[in-house]
């Protein structure tokens, strides 16, 4: 009887955790994304609300070895706590920074941390969603100004791309 509260303990206290590692507005976007899943509104995530949600989303003919393996990834029930749980696994070894800056480090081997702003502005202006020059002029060295060599801190960058920028001291 001792090694089932140990598990139940245990399992509260991952469950109460998972708040704290989400702020309110992202944990208000999983509580809309869940409702939404839960279509009969029992407050659990079954395989019948799994189906509707797919038929909803256009996908009629899902098998059921699919749903099944879905429901599996959950430790028991899905109700909002596993759901967010889950999410917060998932999310948990996926670091936005770090991929981020591998991206940068593609274009800077000798890993300076720096990239030139001329190189900058041609890979902008010039490949995928292209910028304009203007664009780049007025929004990104406006808000991430080189430094007077004309070299770009990318580690700066992503910092405040995947942090949001300081807060100022009042």
């Amino acid at each position: 009887m001792i090694a089932p509260k140990k598990a139940k303990k245990r399992a509260e206290g991952a469950n109460s955790n998972v708040f704290s590692m989400f702020e309110q507005a992202q944990i208000q976007e999983f509580k809309e994304a869940f409702t939404i899943m839960d279509q009969n509104r029992d407050g659990f995530i079954d395989k019948n609300d799994l189906r509707d949600t797919f038929a909803a989303l256009g996908r009629l003919n899902v098998k059921q070895e699919e749903l099944d393996d879905m429901l599996k990834e959950a430790p028991g029930p899905i109700n909002f706590t596993v759901f967010l749980t889950m999410f917060g696994e998932k999310l948990k070894g996926a670091d936005p920074e770090e991929t981020i800056l591998n991206a940068f480090k593609v274009f800077d081997p000798e890993g300076k941390g720096t990239l030139k702003k001329d190189f900058v502005t041609e890979m902008l202006t010039t490949q995928a969603d292209r910028f304009s020059p203007e664009e780049v002029r007025c929004q990104m060295f406006t808000a991430f100004p080189p430094d007077v060599a004309g070299n770009l801190d990318y580690k700066n960058l992503v910092y405040i791309i995947t942090h949001g920028e300081e807060k100022d001291q009042e």
